[in-house]
């Protein structure tokens, strides 16, 4: 008797072990991705070149050390020297900038607190008393009639105007002259400086006029700026370019380094 063994075509088994394979192929890949670190969002200051970093011992500090970075292919990498400054006379607390807040720690700057704002933020123009400044920042000279409104009920909060613009009633009520030296006996403090871009809503309250400037002495905490010697001034004047998209940033060490890598900043190598 003759028997008929069925066989099974040379090319479907050849299929069938492809698509094993593949499959195979897929499950690995998709355990391996599954198993991927997420990549960390881009922050609003990625594009930033250059950053000013300051930073405190905790948040009731009134000093700390200024550091500056420059960001190459390989990541940041820290230049010139570290150098003291002052802060507010009552320490810092968030501001409001280009981060979002994601710690419960610290305090929340409000107008009048004699603190400094505490996070990330834009660095705008340089300001100072003579017509004309060598930094790559833009650069406003500053007049006697010149004001920054401190006043939060006004709808000039937060800017610097020209009284002889806005008119005298505009800016009554404001403690901000930008040319100290000419309504406070010869103050240097304005004489050269950059704005720190806190609060650029203009929200009420929020706190305003937010400068890093001269010391007026050495040592000498400020209302809620962050304020240090002339050479150290000169020479951030000197490195910071608006092409560069630079960045400030003050926090406590400690909530430093707990932010440090989700905001992509530098880490701290050496010092406090």
């Amino acid at each position: 008797m003759k028997t008929t063994v069925s066989r099974t075509p040379l090319h479907t088994v050849r299929l069938g072990h492809g698509f094993w394979l593949l499959a195979a192929l897929i499950c690995v890949v998709a355990s391996a991705c599954s198993h991927t670190t997420p990549t960390r969002p881009q922050q609003p200051w990625s594009n930033a070149r250059q950053l000013v970093l300051v930073v405190t011992d905790d948040w009731n500090a009134d000093h700390g050390v200024l550091r500056t970075y420059e960001r190459t292919g390989a990541g940041w990498r820290e230049t010139g020297k570290q150098e003291p400054v002052t802060v507010g006379r009552n320490g810092s607390a968030w501001g409001a900038g280009l981060h979002t807040r994601i710690s419960t720690a610290g305090p929340d700057k409000r107008e009048g607190d004699g603190r400094s704002p505490a996070g990330v933020f834009a660095i705008g123009s340089a300001f100072g008393y003579a017509d004309t400044s060598s930094s790559a920042l833009p650069y406003q000279p500053m007049q006697q009639s010149d004001f920054c409104m401190d006043v939060s009920t006004s709808p000039l909060y937060n800017r610097i105007v020209d009284a002889d613009e806005v008119g005298a009633a505009a800016v009554a009520g404001s403690t901000e002259p930008m040319r100290l030296d000419l309504h406070n006996a010869g103050d240097q403090r304005y004489r050269l400086g950059f704005v720190i871009e806190h609060n650029a809503a203009a929200q009420a309250g929020a706190g305003s006029c937010i400068f890093a400037h001269l010391w007026k002495q050495p040592g000498q905490a400020t209302a809620g700026c962050t304020a240090m010697a002339d050479q150290t001034m000169a020479r951030l004047l000197g490195w910071l370019r608006a092409d560069a998209h630079p960045v400030f940033v003050l926090l406590p060490r400690d909530t430093y380094r707990s932010l440090q890598r989700e905001w992509q900043l530098p880490a701290l190598v050496t010092g406090p």
